[in-house]
C-alpha cells in the first residue's frame, strides 16, 4: 500500500502501527474461519464452538479494559510488545494442544479473534497511539487508511484459510495436521508483531500524556457511547465471523476453500467502503454516516436466512459487507475527538470492552440456536438489535459534534 493515502506529516510510529494492524489482520482473518473447521474436526459441537469464542471474547475484553486504564503508567509501546508476546503464546498454545478445556483456556488468556473485526488488546493502544501522529482535521481519514489496511489484509487472511487444502495435496498430512500448521503461522504472525512494535520509535505525545488520569471530564459520554456501542456489539455477536461461516457450513454444506473465497470478497468490500466513509463523513458528519450506512447493512443479514439458495445470501452478505463497516472509521474518530488527547487510550478502551463483553455473551446462544435449526435465528436477531442502536445513536448524538466538524460539513472535499 502506498503511504500517499495518508495526509502529510504522519509520523513514522503511525506507518508502523499501521504495519503491525496488517500482520494481526492477516491472522485474525486466517484463524476466524480456520477456527470452527479445527474445533469441529477436533469433534466439538456447535454449542462448544460459540462457548469457546465467548471465552475468547470476554478474555480480550478484561484484557483490553487493563491495558486501556494502565497505559498512562506502563507506556502504551511497552504493552504493545507485551500482547505480541501473548500472541505467539496463543499459537504456541492452539498448535500443541488438542483437548477442549485446555484450548478454552488458552483461548480466555489469549488474542484469538473469532470475529471479523478488530476486537483484541490491542486495539485501544493503536488507537490512542495514531491519534497523536496527525492534525485533528485528518484524523478520520487517518483510521480510514487504519481500517483499510486491517480490511484488506484479514480479507487476504480468509483467503489464505484455503491453504490446509492445498497443503494436503502437495504433502502427505491429515486434515488436523494441515489446519495445526495455520496455528504455527499465527505464531509467526505474532513474532513479526513482536519484533516490530519492539523497536517502534515513539511518539513524543507518549511520554507527555504518561503521568496524567486515565479518564476524567469526558466521563460522562465515554459511558453512554461505551452503553451503545455494546447494544451494536451484542447484536453483532451472533454472527461473528466464525459463527457466520459455521452457518454457510452447515445451512448450504461449504468447503472450507469455498468459504474463505466468500469472505475475502466480504473483507475487500469492507476495505474499500473505509476511504468513501472518511469522505462521506466530511460532508455529512460521523455520526449521519454511522448511522445512515449501518441500517440497510443489518436489513441485509436480517433477510439472509430467507435467502432461498446459497447465492442469493452471498449476494446479501456482499452489499452487507460493503455497507457494514463504515462505522468503524468514523466511530473510532468520533471517540477521540469527544476526549482530550490524555484520556484517549482509556476511552478507547473503555468503548471497546464492553462492545467485547456484550459480543462474548451471545457467541454460546448463537451456537446454540445454531444446534438446534440451522435457518439462521442469530442473524435476524443479531440484525434487529444493530438497527435499534443505529436509532438510538441517532436519537442521542446527532447534535453533538466535534469542533473541527462544526466548520467542515458541507465543505467540497
Amino acid at each position: 500500500m502506498s503511504w500517499r493515502l495518508l495526509p502529510e506529516g504522519v509520523s513514522p510510529a503511525a506507518r508502523t502501527l499501521l504495519i503491525g494492524r496488517g500482520l494481526r489482520a492477516f491472522a485474525d482473518g486466517l484463524v476466524s474461519l480456520l477456527l470452527p473447521a479445527y474445533l469441529t474436526v477436533l469433534g466439538f459441537g456447535p454449542l462448544r464452538v460459540g462457548i469457546l469464542a465467548t471465552a475468547t471474547l470476554v478474555g480480550s475484553a478484561l484484557l483490553t479494559l487493563w491495558a486501556g486504564f494502565a497505559a498512562h503508567r506502563f507506556g502504551r509501546q511497552h504493552l504493545l510488545v507485551a500482547a505480541s508476546v501473548l500472541m505467539i503464546l496463543t499459537g504456541a498454545g492452539f498448535l500443541l494442544e488438542t483437548d477442549y478445556w485446555p484450548l478454552l483456556a488458552i483461548a480466555f488468556v489469549g488474542t484469538l479473534n473469532p470475529s471479523s473485526g478488530d476486537v483484541s488488546v490491542f486495539l485501544p493502544l493503536e488507537q490512542a497511539l495514531l491519534a497523536e501522529t496527525i492534525e485533528d482535521r485528518h484524523r478520520t481519514d487517518v483510521f480510514a487508511v487504519y481500517s483499510l489496511v486491517g480490511s484488506l489484509v484479514a480479507a487476504l487472511g480468509s483467503l489464505a484459510a484455503g491453504l490446509p487444502d492445498l497443503l494436503r495435496a502437495l504433502m502427505p498430512m491429515t486434515l488436523t495436521q494441515s489446519l495445526q500448521s495455520m496455528f504455527a503461522l499465527y505464531t509467526v504472525l505474532g513474532l513479526a508483531t513482536f519484533l516490530l512494535y519492539r523497536r517502534m520509535p515513539l511518539p513524543v505525545a507518549e511520554e507527555r500524556h504518561a503521568a496524567q488520569q486515565p479518564l476524567g471530564r469526558s466521563k460522562r459520554i465515554v459511558l453512554t457511547l461505551a452503553g451503545l456501542f455494546s447494544i451494536d456489539a451484542f447484536g453483532g455477536g451472533f454472527f461473528v465471523q466464525s459463527l457466520l461461516a459455521l452457518w454457510f457450513f452447515d445451512r448450504f454444506g461449504l468447503s472450507v476453500s469455498t468459504a474463505a473465497s466468500i469472505f475475502f470478497w466480504t473483507g475487500l468490500l469492507a476495505a474499500f467502503s473505509f476511504p468513501a466513509a472518511a469522505r462521506l463523513s466530511r460532508r455529512i458528519g460521523l455520526i449521519n454516516t454511522m448511522v445512515f450506512t449501518h441500517l440497510p447493512s443489518n436489513l441485509c443479514i436480517v433477510l439472509m436466512p430467507f435467502a432461498p439458495d446459497l447465492w442469493m445470501a452471498v449476494a446479501l452478505l456482499l452489499v452487507r459487507s460493503a455497507l457494514s463497516q463504515m462505522d468503524v472509521p468514523t466511530r473510532t474518530s468520533y471517540v477521540m475527538a469527544v476526549v482530550t488527547p490524555a484520556e484517549r487510550a482509556a476511552a478507547a478502551s473503555v468503548t471497546s470492552v464492553p462492545r467485547s463483553l456484550a459480543a462474548a455473551l451471545s457467541p454460546s446462544i448463537s451456537g446454540y440456536m445454531l444446534g438446534l435449526s440451522a435457518f439462521g435465528w442469530p442473524l435476524v436477531i443479531g440484525g434487529a438489535l444493530k438497527a435499534i442502536y443505529d436509532l438510538l445513536l441517532l436519537a442521542m448524538f446527532r447534535r453533538v459534534r466535534p469542533p473541527e466538524e462544526s466548520d467542515a460539513i458541507g465543505r467540497p472535499s
